[in-house]
């Protein structure tokens, strides 16, 4: 028996092992201070292109651009839409200035974990992109260029996973704190989060 776990354990290795590399949280730069404690956002649209694909397959490492169970079964689509607006507005929730502004995200990918993945594979990495962009509200005038933003983070599997889940801190809270953290610190009102690091995922 304890050599079929040993088997399976490096089956499952060498399945993941063609997703293993380099991760990170970054950006181009973060935005002036100066600037963006101005602004007042008013609203966040999230666009999610029907062109990225979606898995719900509960295998390890599904094959699509938008990965979720962090809610019940439902519209993938709005779902991560509505993940990445939460995380958005509460990133950018110190901006109290005269000018409202608009932001506008359009995702590319949101690849969390299967419940499978979650529970054997050895490690794992939620592998989030999207491309951000501030209008001023008032007339539409763009504020800032388009900026690509990696907001990849470390996933929690197997026992960290299920006391992760019993502590409150499952995907969603902790992919929404994630991008609010990588928001506030491009806006500039925040600890710049931008790091790499190794791990598995898609």
């Amino acid at each position: 028996m304890k050599f079929r776990n040993v088997l399976f354990s490096l089956a499952i290795i060498l399945l993941l092992s063609g997703c293993g590399g380099r991760w990170s949280t970054g950006f181009d730069q973060m935005l002036d201070p100066n600037i963006s404690q101005n602004w007042r956002v008013v609203s966040v649209d999230v666009v999610v292109p029907e062109t990225l694909s979606i898995s719900n397959a509960n295998n390890l490492a599904p094959d699509a651009d938008i990965v979720w169970h962090g809610d019940p079964e439902g519209d993938r689509r709005e779902q991560v839409a509505q993940v990445l607006e939460a995380g958005i507005l509460r990133g950018s929730s110190s901006l109290r200035g005269g000018v409202p502004v608009h932001i506008v995200v359009i995702l590319e990918q949101f690849h969390a974990l299967s419940p499978r993945a979650r529970r054997i594979a050895p490690s794992a990495v939620h592998n989030i992109r999207y491309t951000i962009r501030v209008f001023d509200n008032r007339n539409g005038g763009s504020l800032t260029a388009p900026v690509v933003v990696d907001a990849d983070i470390e996933a929690f599997v197997g026992a960290q996973a299920t006391a992760a889940n019993a502590a409150g801190q499952t995907q969603k809270v902790r992919i929404i704190n994630h991008i609010a953290a990588v928001t506030a610190g491009w806006l500039g009102v925040g600890p710049d989060p931008r790091r790499e690091f190794g791990g598995l995922g898609r």
